[in-house]
């Protein structure tokens, strides 16, 4: 029965980005069908295969021993401030960015990073049917960050008519970065977070493929990213590490005032109504979680962990899933554990709208006229990936 309801939350999803689309006439189905056959192909790979629990287990292993590099440097500064055996949010899950993004900067500077994204998305170009352009930006995307990956394009934004430029913002929000996952996998299954990785790229280019199709004339089609005022190594290093500290900090402060916003709120609405506003959000987001594969009877807690990833973002909403994942289902936990791995929120609009705007104004004028429906087709990318695992679970 679930099956029957994941193929149908599949269509649904597929058919709330056609009524959104630009020009329904130029929507190439054939690379679409071919993506969404990829999509379950990966996840049957990663998730039910002995090869890809190997190598699931390998991105796992690596990344806990990173964090346990990022943590002596943690312990070194911070040491004693933790009591024994506990585990601080703010020092063992946002400060490892810090750590993770000076990796990345020593991968950027060593032209390894570049190079890897230039030539998946060189691949990646001949099975979306899309611009070179566009598909470099996605793997930019979910390497670099949200943000830094517009400074890799700078030169062609200018360049970019409204329809491109869509695509690229739609890549940003619907991916996350290299440097936080390691951050998700101190509260989330390893294997979900990188199920989900693959998954949001390709259905990053579903959606909007759907959404906002159009035709990219090949002198139109330009990748070739121009390298910013050399640095020295050290130069570098420090800006990365400041960059990745900016992120904690950014992150931590947004969570302070989320959170303690979330719970005014819950008290007022339990005072006033008898159930809190999460609980109210859960039951208007149920039909959503079922469509994705939930079942009925724990769509309202699934409900309320998406709504809260879509109104805070998705760290808020981990919190709060971590509270009650015990109490779900395999499935359950599969399916929200995905969805919530992505930039997909409200707060995401003005993070790219000045992202964009910092390094041309007039394109972050444009980018923010068109910052709901982005989010829009975000979220529908994030809602995709959990219907792919409840097809495949």
């Amino acid at each position: 029965m679930h099956y029957i309801l994941s193929v149908a939350g599949l269509i649904i999803v597929l058919l709330l980005a056609w009524l959104a689309s630009n020009d329904r006439r130029k929507i190439k189905y054939r690379p679409i069908l071919t993506m969404i056959v990829i999509q379950i192909g990966l996840g049957l790979i990663l998730l039910k295969t002995s090869v890809g629990e190997f190598l699931i287990k390998g991105f796992a292993n690596s990344f806990a021993k990173l964090l346990g590099y990022a943590n002596e440097g943690i312990n070194f500064v911070f040491g004693g401030i933790a009591n024994e055996g506990a585990h601080t949010f703010f020092l063992f899950v946002l400060m490892p960015i810090v750590f993770m993004s000076a990796l990345i900067g020593i991968l950027q500077h060593y032209k390894i990073l570049p190079f890897i994204i230039r030539y998946v998305g060189l691949v990646l170009s001949k099975i979306n049917g899309m611009g070179k352009l566009e598909s470099y930006n996605a793997v930019a995307a979910a390497i670099v960050g949200q943000n830094e990956v517009f400074i890799s394009v700078k030169d062609q934004l200018g360049l970019l008519s409204k329809n491109r430029l869509y695509t690229l913002c739609a890549s940003a929000m619907s991916t996350v970065s290299m440097s936080i996952v390691g951050s998700y996998m101190t509260m989330l299954e390893p294997r979900y977070v990188v199920a989900a990785l693959f998954l949001n790229l390709f259905g990053g280019f579903i959606v909007a493929s759907i959404i906002n199709p159009y035709e990219v004339k090949p002198e139109e089609d330009i990748i070739d990213v121009q390298d910013e005022e050399k640095q020295t190594f050290f130069e570098m290093l420090g800006e990365y590490i400041m960059d990745g500290f900016k992120v904690a900090i950014v992150v931590g402060v947004m969570l302070v005032g989320f959170v303690g916003l979330i719970a005014l709120i819950n008290g007022i609405f339990s005072s006033v109504f008898g159930i809190s506003f999460q609980g109210i959000l859960g039951y208007a987001f149920a039909p959503v979680a079922f469509l994705m594969g939930v079942p009925w009877h724990e769509a309202a807690k699934a409900g309320s962990i998406m709504a809260t990833k879509l109104v805070a973002n998705e760290f808020v909403a981990m919190l709060d899933f971590v509270k009650i994942q015990s109490s779900l289902s395999e499935r359950t936990t599969a399916i929200v554990s995905v969805f919530l791995i992505s930039f997909a929120n409200f707060g995401s609009i003005g993070t790219i709208v000045g992202a964009v705007k910092g390094l041309n104004e007039k394109q972050g004028n444009v980018v923010a006229r068109f910052g709901l429906k982005l989010l829009y087709g975000a979220t529908l990318v994030s809602i995709l990936s959990a219907v792919i695992i409840g097809i495949i679970f």
